[in-house]
């Protein structure tokens, strides 16, 4: 298990966002990124992804709250054994969050060699 504190941790996270391609992140509406340390009903969960789509969003507006994405501190340094390897699991799961906020289900993720 790799160690971080949580300010390390979130660090880490906006790292793997800042290697977004500029013209990807610019299409990024609406959403915003948090780290916790882990989520309440299901512990072993990475990352999750809550709120609409960009491909289903109709009538969308203003006053709507922001999607959300969160990454999940402590099950990411549960698994992983060096610190190279939790930067690469943070890089996977903030991508693969994303592309649900791309309308990307787990299937095409899967297929693409991601999920």
């Amino acid at each position: 298990m790799v160690s971080l504190t949580p300010e390390q941790f979130e660090r880490e996270v906006v790292a793997a966002l800042d290697l977004l391609p500029t013209a990807l992140a610019q299409l990024m509406d609406n959403v915003i990124v948090v780290t916790e340390d882990r989520h309440v009903d299901e512990p072993d969960l990475l990352g999750l992804y809550e709120g609409i789509p960009l491909t289903e969003r109709d009538g969308y507006g203003l006053m709507d709250l922001p999607d959300r994405i969160s990454i999940y501190r402590l099950p990411l340094l549960e698994m992983c054994t060096s610190s190279e390897e939790l930067v690469d699991e943070i890089r996977i799961t903030v991508i693969h969050e994303i592309a649900h906020h791309f309308g990307i289900d787990d299937d095409q993720l899967h297929d693409m060699g991601w999920g």
